[in-house]
């Protein structure tokens, strides 16, 4: 597909598995932790898989390396009950998520546990599939943190804006998908890609100080 070898293709299905299920678990975790019970009623305080992946943000992934899952539904209103910055915490959860595994998943890469070999056969070396799994919660997290809705940076940096701003805020965010899908998809082709541009030396970076690769 698209020249992935079978190695990195199985790498990519097996991660977006883990890093998106638990990246929506962890928002529903929080959510209900927080007091809003409504991640559970919609069957999303799960582990499994089934109940988190969207179909296009999964191929997206496989294809370029990140995507989305179905988003976790909330009541903000249960929240700011137990918390003023419950949007905001259960918003970081997801990204933070994702920063997590990325960690986790570093560590026997930093500890030389694995020789590092990418693989080209059928199934991916231990070091290609950490590699790769480091690499894409990385991508997870950093994207997720874009301030344009749908993704979470919208939610995190909404909560934070003083209240004065929230209507001019909430106005741009009512097109932000539009805007998300021109930055990711119509100024690339005409040579302008302003998120690969902020997101590539942060990944980049975030990889090497993990790895030391």
């Amino acid at each position: 597909m698209l020249g992935l070898t079978p190695s990195v293709l199985i790498s990519r299905l097996l991660i977006l598995v883990i890093a998106l299920t638990f990246h929506e678990f962890m928002h529903a975790f929080i959510a209900d932790r927080l007091g809003d019970d409504t991640p559970r009623r919609a069957g999303r305080l799960t582990l499994n898989p089934l109940a988190h992946l969207d179909p296009i943000g999964s191929i997206m992934l496989i294809l370029i390396g990140f995507g989305w899952a179905k988003p976790v539904p909330i009541n903000p209103y249960n929240l700011n009950k137990h918390s003023s910055a419950g949007v905001l915490w259960v918003s970081l959860a997801g990204p933070a998520s994702n920063l997590l595994l990325a960690v986790v998943g570093a560590i026997p890469i930093r500890l030389g546990i694995f020789p590092i070999t990418t693989g080209s056969g059928l199934f991916p070396t231990p070091f290609g599939f950490l590699y790769t799994f480091v690499m894409i919660n990385l991508l997870l997290a950093v994207f997720n943190l874009i301030p344009i809705s749908p993704l979470d940076g919208e939610k995190i940096f909404g909560s934070l804006l003083p209240r004065a701003w929230q209507p001019g805020w909430e106005r741009f965010q009512a097109i932000g998908p539009i805007v998300l899908l021109a930055l990711l998809f119509l100024l690339p082709l005409i040579g302008i890609d302003v998120i690969g541009a902020v997101m590539l030396p942060t990944v980049s970076g975030l990889l090497h100080l993990l790895t030391g690769v």
